[in-house]
């Protein structure tokens, strides 16, 4: 018998060199075969089939020729497919392959190309005997059965109709040894052969002999297992050495009598001769008839089987509750206090489809639940994977690798176990199925989700008494099977006398019930699928039907008749809906649908209407419902590297860049003037206000079509803001690019109605026309008080514009934004400067302003020059890249690593230009500038920039000639006495002091000598604007206005904050004096009581803002209007008068902002799970309504970073397309906070809105140094923007450090908490400096990091540790090593913190091996402090935390960092001043 190989092994260079598809080693090929003709006969003929036409031929030799591709010819060895094939012998009596072996076998069917997509066969006739046989596809876990004659190597693909059975049941034979090479490929542990079989036939459940009967499938592979054994040998003579294959091979021992006569076959026997003699080819020969008569006993078992059995077998019955709820405990909830990682992030490496390959792991204190996080029974979830089960079952544990250690079938109490405290904290995916492995006195039970299976180890101390049923379940189980087989006839046992056995048990037995009867049987009949599915395994077909079996299964039909189909296929699902998905773990809310206005249910719902159809029926009315679920605000995720992966990006198109290229005129038409000449453009041609073109009527302020070159893209629509002829009677319009919303960041949110004016402009030949468009500039009266009327009017032009589609009219478009990509934003439209047919285009003179900043030009007196837009003049202070300056070196070299991410860079350097040095021979309009540069302490040493003011620099005589292109910005230089007021929030001015020199020769520091007197800058009265400060290191704006200090009488604006948290948006707010928060929504009782402590001017409402909101509109008197379920109209009315008299009202709020807590964008995809049903419960609906119900001045929305892209983008572009219809201006970017003065990386999404006649807020100037890319925004068809720019390459200011932040704090120890004297602020006592107490070994593993920047759990020596327990433990947590490869090697868990380097981003659980796993003190060996979490995220040492310690760091990770809200609450300010200006 020839080995059985994989095809990669095969070393024939024919093989290797030439054949592109894997295949078996063969023997030589026909040496001639491509010097022979094809000879077809006359005889030859064509038979038809149903699908083609197949060509007969006579002999192989032929066929191969007829089915060679151009290359094959030349192959020294054919390669072809065969399919309905048959083996048979000389008298055409049909065998299986392995027939072959013993006598000549031959082959005939039709020949297929090697190509697998080419269908045209060829049929011979002729006998072909067939010389070997060999499998491949080991690797894969797919087997491929190949035949080989002289000729070629066929591969397989389907038997004749008539040989299907023989050759099914040979493939099953290869398949399971597939199954059992893969398995001991992964591993070949220590095992017996019947739980290697056992695992093998739950792999192959669903097979085309066996169906879904493990127990069938279980004796086959036993019964096979020489045949096992043999294959993987031969593919791998090392399998020869593993002990299960071996014992495998010897577990059967067949004695049967043949219909040939007696023969006793023992499996024992090893097979692996080089010679086969008589004896040998005689007990095969045998072999071979046994396996076919048991091939027949398969069927006619099958055939016969009884209705119950098969039903038993097909269907699961279900458990309910109520049935075995009086052997469990009261029901409870999974409370947990750590962070836990979700499970598809563990494994997100494996891509696997066969539930049997997924990873086997080990789960301790674990625990199960339901959606509502309620306590679940495993009952109650079928033991096979069944279809259309009303039951969902998730998990928590701390997973670890398996030890393949069965637990003692003894006591369950979890008082008398040690807890097992080691592992990675994971919540589970869905359960799928579970099962039980047992012997006489020890049991495994497993669970499967889709991505793994889990040993179940100890139970967590809250679950231990609901797994105690399930283990005396088992017990009774393993002790009936016992009892069974003491009998004699133990299938005829009937069920009454099994029940009185057990009723007769010892009290001290296991197994004991009661000695009632009647108890006994309850309790067997309630509990009876879990008996039921233990039985069905077993592989004792007497024992596993037996009459008790039978019985049994009636019993439960009887009592339930809901049965669940067990599935043969299961789909591995890479989808988590656990509740605990981006929830805290100390939380509990309601999941309430959303209270929303009329106006955001018919946008958000005419949208998943439109693209979720199968949901349209759900997306009108508000309907009662609701789920319970626990939710965690904002986690971010973890930002591994300093460079980030950006997709290749197209920059946003400049307003003087034309989009579209415009097709010519393809016909003649007429073309005149209607009206005479208006006046002349600045080139003297003259001015028309209309023209007829063809038969219509081209005007200024109308709207005209044009035809596209690229025929995939509509016509273009451009608005016309002037005409004109020129010189050469040419007629010219001058228009302006009107883009549909689709076009947009809006995608397939906008309305298809609306377009929106660019500063894209170009002229155009009225020839060109291909027809006008009907557009109307849309102008709307604003305010809350006239929302009822717009509505209305927007109602019946809806209504109008259906009944004109259903017409086939033209469509009606209209017009009410500005929409600039590069602002990234949608503006009101400037009224006054559009459509005036003057000639002058606003676009235009944008794009001459920009062409004009762009370039560099000298002044007259040479004394300064023009740069981007700033004007620079000697004795200026400028801010010079720092790349261009010779740096001193001390930064060179530093390893950056993560959360260190900031080291190594460098602020601008500050100079002072000395003079302008122009060349005598130089090119035209060349110059250089000579400037003095400043130092900064940073420049000195680390320890001198930790001890001085951030804005201190020291005078040098150092110069510099560098290129004016060196030169990023100005800023001032001041004495320390006229320096500005500083307060405890981050720099906004780019101001500096100066008192002292540097000598660069010596490296010393010292006071400025008198002799020195250095022209510092002017101060201005700082009650005025200033105005280009840090011109040219702002973002976008040309007006260069920086922060003032006068507020305008209309400030601050009155404020709603709603999920407010602790407060961290509305301090940032606040202390920028843009607002005064009046009024706050937050749901959290301990948040609410912080933003209280800390507010205490403000309302708080500790609440759901979904009650609220309905509670508002109730007492303006609009509850017709209001959209709300059952449950939050009750609560509405249950608010006292005092709550609903302090209620904000429409008119009193100028101001709302927030970040709504929104599952889904942080890891729970909730919307890919069921759309709009469970978008009603996101509340950024609530969000929103508040917004169009109210129509504030202004409205801010913060949220995680992935908002703008999750769920493809959709929740965004509505977002956006919601406050474009309530009539806002918007604006849209993400910003990284520690730009901003935070010594942490965080990135967030802001949305900003304003009212039409407000002035929309820039994005604040990024001040520090921080390593971060251009955070963009996809637009459309590649488009991206970006709010502000990188400062990797400079910024005014060095990023702030962990030592700035929390270098002056008392040393703490694990788990305690320190009070103490103040350092910073009017503080007198030092608050919340605690830390969290970690386990015993995890304190042992932070005091074994290093402390040093970068250490983390690589630094862990590889040792065990002995705990005051007396247990060993591995110093390295199991999974790190295991599964770093999938993780990018788990940087940072167990981190220390680097003084120089920032923090990572700030979670609402700091734990080691939790999602931010850098979390140790960088000298300390512990966690660091609510109060060092505070300062990490910016918190000033006077704000107050409330609650238990989750719930401060829980309110700490979900805030906004008060300083990033300070910097946008600065620009909302320079908004209002610029509009009181206007």
């Amino acid at each position: 018998m020839a080995k059985k190989r994989l095809f990669s092994e095969s070393k024939e260079p024919e093989d290797v060199d030439v054949v592109t598809r894997t295949r078996p080693k063969r023997a030589a090929a026909c040496k001639d075969f491509k010097e022979k003709s094809v000879r077809i006969s006359e005889k030859s003929a064509t038979f038809v089939t149903k699908k083609d036409q197949i060509l007969e031929v006579d002999n192989e030799f032929d066929a191969l020729h007829l089915t060679a591709s151009p290359g094959d010819i030349h192959e020294p060895r054919q390669i072809r497919r065969i399919t309905d094939f048959i083996l048979h012998d000389e008298d055409q009596i049909r065998h299986s392959v392995e027939m072959l072996e013993i006598r000549d076998i031959f082959i005939d069917g039709v020949v297929l190309p090697s190509d697998e997509y080419s269908k045209n066969g060829v049929k011979f006739r002729s006998l072909e005997r067939v010389e070997r046989w060999s499998v491949s596809g080991y690797e894969d876990g797919s087997p491929v059965i190949w035949v080989s004659t002289d000729y070629a190597d066929y591969e397989c693909v389907k038997p004749a109709s008539s040989y299907r059975r023989i050759y099914d049941h040979f493939f099953e034979k290869v398949r399971a040894s597939v199954k059992v090479y893969k398995r001991l490929s992964k591993s070949a542990g220590d095992m017996s052969p019947y739980e290697l079989a056992a695992a093998v036939a739950r792999s192959m459940s669903g097979s085309k002999i066996f169906a879904s009967d493990v127990a069938a499938i279980q004796n086959f592979v036993i019964k096979e297992g020489e045949f096992i054994y043999n294959q993987l040998v031969g593919f791998d003579e090392n399998f020869g050495e593993i002990p299960v294959l071996l014992a495998l091979r010897d577990a059967v021992h067949v004695e049967r009598r043949p219909s040939n006569g007696g023969l006793r076959i023992s499996g024992g026997e090893t097979s692996d001769h080089t010679q086969v003699d008589g004896v040998e080819e005689d007990r095969k020969y045998a072999k071979l008839l046994q396996d076919e008569e048991y091939r027949k006993s398969i069927k006619r078992a099958r055939r016969n089987s009884s209705s119950v059995t098969a039903s038993t077998s097909v269907h699961y019955i279900k458990t309910t509750e109520d049935e075995i709820a009086s052997d469990y405990p009261f029901p409870s909830y999974y409370k947990n206090y750590r962070e836990e990682i979700d499970e598809l992030l563990l494994f997100d490496g494996y891509e696997i489809d066969d539930e049997e390959d997924l990873p086997r792991m080990m789960l301790n204190n674990w625990a199960l639940y339901n959606s509502d996080s309620r306590f679940i029974s495993l009952e109650l979830l079928p033991m096979k994977n069944c279809d259309d089960i009303d039951v969902t079952v998730f998990g928590s544990g701390l997973v670890t690798e398996d030890n393949k250690e069965w637990n003692a079938l003894k006591n369950s109490d979890a008082s008398t176990k040690s807890q097992v405290n080691d592992g990675m904290p994971i919540f589970l995916s869905q359960i799928k199925e579970w099962m039980i492995e047992y012997g006489a006195s020890t049991a495994s039970v497993s669970i499967r989700t889709d991505v793994a299976w889990y040993r179940l180890g100890e139970p967590s101390k809250q679950y231990v008494s609901l797994y105690g049923p399930v283990l005396k379940t088992a017990m009774v189980t393993i002790s009936i099977i016992a009892l069974l087989k003491e009998q004699i006839r133990m299938a005829r046992l009937p069920f009454a006398d099994v029940m009185r056995r057990v009723s007769e048990f010892h009290e001290d037995d296991k197994a004991y019930i009661s000695s009632d009867y009647k108890v006994v049987e309850r309790y067997v009949v309630v509990h009876g699928q879990m008996i039921l599915g233990m039985f069905a395994d077993y592989p004792n077909k007497a024992i596993s039907k037996c009459s008790f079996i039978t019985y049994l299964a009636k019993k439960r039909e009887e009592r339930h008749p809901t049965k669940w189909i067990i599935k043969n296929k299961r789909i591995l699902q890479k989808v988590n809906l656990n509740p605990r998905a981006g929830m805290a773990p100390v939380s509990k809310r309601k999941a309430m649908r959303a209270t929303t206005t009329r106006l955001i249910n018919r946008i958000w719902g005419e949208f998943y209407s439109n693209y979720y159809p199968e949901d349209s029926s759900q997306a009108v009315d508000a309907e009662n419902g609701e789920e319970e679920v626990e939710e965690e605000g904002e986690n971010e995720e973890d930002d591994a590297d300093a460079e980030e992966t950006v997709p290749e990006t197209v920059e946003v198109q400049k307003s003087n860049t034309p989009p579209k290229k415009i097709g010519g005129s393809s016909g003649k038409m007429e073309i005149r003037w209607d009206g005479e000449s208006l006046g002349r453009t600045s080139a003297g041609e003259p001015l028309y206000l209309q023209a007829l073109v063809g038969e219509e009527m081209v005007a200024v302020g109308g709207a005209v079509v044009l035809e596209v070159v690229d025929q995939d893209e509509i016509p273009a629509i451009y608005y016309v803001e002037y005409m004109f002829e020129t010189s050469d009677h040419c007629k010219m319009l001058h228009g302006r690019l009107l883009q549909r919303g689709s076009e947009t960041v809006l995608g397939n949110a906008a309305n298809e109605r609306e377009l929106f004016l660019t500063n894209e402009c170009m002229n155009v030949q009225l020839k060109d026309i291909k027809g006008t468009a009907s557009f109307e500039i849309r102008s709307r009266p604003w305010g809350h008080q006239y929302r009822k009327e717009n509505a209305t009017a927007d109602k019946l032009d809806r209504v109008r514009a259906e009944e004109r589609k259903a017409k086939d009219l033209p469509t009606e478009y209209y017009g009410k934004s500005l929409y600039s990509p590069d602002r990234g934003g949608f503006f009101s439209l400037p009224l006054r400067d559009i459509g005036l047919g003057s000639g002058s285009c606003n676009s235009c003179r944008i794009r001459e302003d920009e062409e004009g900043r762009s370039k560099l030009k000298l002044n007259v007196s040479k004394t300064g020059f023009f740069a981007n837009g700033i004007e620079y003049s000697v004795d200026d202070y400028v801010y010079v890249n720092p790349e261009c300056i010779t740096t001193d070196g001390l930064n060179d070299g530093i390893k950056k690593y993560k959360s260190g991410r900031n080291i190594g860079l460098r602020a601008y350097v500050v100079c002072q230009m000395l003079e302008i040095i122009i060349p005598k021979e130089s090119r035209k309009g060349s110059f250089k500038v000579k400037v003095r540069r400043f130092y900064r302490p940073e420049d000195i040493s680390a320890e001198k920039a930790y001890a001085s003011d951030i804005q201190e620099l020291y005078y040098s005589q150092d110069t510099d000639v560098l290129h004016p292109e060196a030169l990023k910005g100005r800023c001032e230089v001041r004495k320390k006495n006229d320096m500005p007021v500083r307060y405890e929030y981050p720099i906004s001015e780019n101001i500096f002091f100066c008192e002292r020199f540097y000598d660069s020769s010596n490296g010393s520091v010292k006071q400025l000598p008198v002799n020195i007197k250095p022209k510092f800058s002017t101060i201005k009265d700082d009650t005025l604007l200033r105005k280009n400060k840090g011109k040219g290191v702002e973002a976008e704006t040309g007006s260069g206005i920086a922060k003032p200090d006068l507020v305008p009488e209309e400030m601050p604006l009155a404020t709603l904050d709603i999920f407010a948290g602790c407060g961290g948006l509305s301090e940032g707010m606040e202390k920028a004096g843009v607002s005064t928060t009046k009024w706050a929504i937050e749901y959290e009782e301990p948040a609410g009581e912080a933003f209280k402590q800390n507010h205490t001017e403000s309302t708080v409402f500790v609440d759901n803002c979904n009650v609220i909101l309905r509670a508002i509109m109730e007492r303006c008197g609009d509850q017709d209007e209001c959209i709300s379920t059952k449950e939050a109209n009750e609560l509405a009315a249950k608010l006292d008068e005092n709550q609903k008299r302090t209620l904000p009202m429409p008119g009193k709020v100028d101001f709302i902002n927030g970040g709504p807590p929104c599952q889904g964008f942080s890891g729970m995809n909730r919307f890919n799970q069921s759309s709009w049903s469970k978008v009603q419960c996101e509340m950024i609906l609530a969000f929103l309504s508040f917004a169009d119900y109210f129509r504030p001045r202004y409205f801010l929305l913060e949220n995680v970073r992935n908002f703008v892209s999750f769920n493809k983008g959709q929740t965004f572009q509505l977002t956006l397309a919601s406050l474009l219809e309530m009539g806002y201006q918007v604006r849209f970017g993400i910003l990284e906070a520690g730009a901003y003065g935070v010594s942490q990386s965080r990135k967030r999404a802001f949305i900003w809105a304003a009212a039409p006649d407000e002035v929309l807020p820039e994005w604040p100037e990024p001040m520090h140094v921080f390593n971060v890319p251009e955070l963009k925004i996809s637009l459309a068809k590649g488009v991206h923007y970006a709010a502000i720019r990188s400062t990797q390459n400079g910024a005014p200011f060095r990023p702030i450090t962990v030592r700035d932040t929390i270098g002056d704090l008392p040393p703490v120890e694990n788990g305690e908490s320190k009070t103490n004297k103040e350092i910073r602020g009017d503080m007198n006592v030092l608050t919340n400096h605690i830390c969290k107490g970690m386990s015993e070994l995890n304190l042992i593993r932070c005091k074994k990091i290093p402390k040093r920047p970068g250490a983390d759990w690589h630094d862990l020596p590889k040792e065990k540790v002995m705990l005051s327990n007396g247990k060993l433990e591995n110093l390295i947590p199991w999974c790190l090593p295991n599964t770093a490869d999938r993780h990018n090697q788990w940087k940072g868990l167990f981190g220390r913190l680097d003084w120089q380097g920032n923090f990572p981003t700030s979670i609402t659980d700091p734990q080691p091996m939790g999602k931010v796993g850098m979390c140790f003190h960088p000298d300390q060996d512990r966690i660091l402090t609510v109060r060092e979490c505070a300062r990490s995220q910016g918190f000033p040492d006077s704000y107050v935390f409330e609650g238990n310690i989750i719930h401060k760091h829980r309110q700490i990770g979900n805030a906004v960092p008060p300083p990033l809200a300070f910097a946008l609450g600065l620009k909302l300010k320079e908004a209002l001043h610029l509009k009181k200006s206007l």
